[in-house]
């Protein structure tokens, strides 16, 4: 578990303290893994944060963001984007085949890539935009039918699909743990999806267990509470 405790005051939350904090503490859980330093970046999720929360973590030089949803990604990042060229935006949430266009345009990485339908669009919209985004394959470990994601024994022929049929470049796996279960199986399920695969991106771990991840092979954790606080209710 991280040591951060998400104070309740917005006016105690110092996001770049917290960054640095926790980039310190993967480095130690990294070292102790037998990893290379600095192999693992931090996604600052900063889904629900207005922009005066997030610029001081840019202003620092942090360069590596999630949003979950590109309505509110579309507000807030095209005016950020330009006073800081060089940030990478990712989308970990769930992408809807009708938002595509503007998920293309916003994001540099979509990590919620999970049914053929949106593979195609995605292609399709890429194409039309002149834009390549790193795309992750979103892997239901769990099983879980409420959650997104593909099933684990169908991932290679997704992927193969993906790649073959769609001429898409896929980047790496995602996942999100059920909730209840201990997430280190999740999280080895998915390094070794990735290895077999040929994969060299894996996106797991968040504000919780992501020293963990670190330590079992992730190369980005997702953390938004554990940076930026409490999130206010949209």
């Amino acid at each position: 578990m991280s040591s951060h405790n998400v104070q309740s005051s917005d006016d105690a939350i110092d996001p770049v303290a917290n960054l640095a904090s926790i980039t310190a503490e993967i480095e130690s859980a990294l070292k102790e893994a037998n990893r290379a330093p600095g192999s693992v970046a931090i996604t600052a999720v900063s889904k629900f944060h207005e922009a005066a929360r997030i610029r001081p973590a840019l202003e620092a030089g942090h360069k590596v963001f999630g949003e979950n949803r590109v309505q509110e990604a579309m507000a807030k990042w095209p005016a950020l984007k330009a006073d800081f060229p060089g940030v990478e935006l990712r989308l970990i949430g769930p992408l809807q085949t009708n938002k595509v266009k503007e998920a293309v345009a916003t994001f540099d990485v979509i990590e919620s890539l999970d049914r053929p339908k949106l593979a195609r669009a995605l292609a399709a919209e890429m194409e039309k935009q002149g834009r390549r985004l790193k795309l992750y394959i979103q892997v239901n470990t769990g099983e879980e039918p409420q959650k997104a994601g593909i099933p684990p024994a169908e991932v290679p022929a997704f992927y193969a699909q993906c790649r073959d049929e769609f001429g898409l470049d896929i980047d790496g796996l995602m996942c999100i743990p059920p909730a209840e279960d201990d997430p280190a199986p999740h999280f080895a399920l998915l390094a070794k999806m990735a290895k077999n695969l040929g994969l060299a991106g894996l996106s797991m771990g968040m504000s919780g267990d992501y020293l963990l991840a670190a330590q079992l092979g992730a190369t980005h954790v997702r953390i938004g509470t554990a940076i930026f606080g409490a999130r206010p209710v949209p």
